[in-house]
């Protein structure tokens, strides 16, 4: 697994961590300002770790000197639908 690739995971990961704890907080009856402001953490890392994926995607292609303009437009249309 590469650098790049372990970084995506423990995002993943991390995010997978604050999910659970959404979870806890619901079950607790905790304030919804909470629940929210984590769930909004989430999202972010979860987004995070979208564009993290599509950035070592491009480097990899890049490295290997294999990106066509066919393949920045489908990177560009995952980047975009991230957003």
């Amino acid at each position: 697994m590469s650098n790049g690739t372990t970084q995506v995971v423990n995002r993943i990961k991390r995010a997978q961590g604050q999910l659970s704890g959404v979870l806890r907080m619901l079950e607790e009856g905790r304030d919804l300002q909470e629940i929210v402001n984590q769930l909004k953490a989430v999202s972010r890392a979860l987004d995070r770790a979208g564009f993290a994926i599509i950035a070592n995607e491009l480097r990899q292609a890049a490295r290997a000197g294999e990106v066509s303009e066919e393949d920045l437009d489908q990177l560009e249309r995952f980047f975009l639908s991230l957003a």
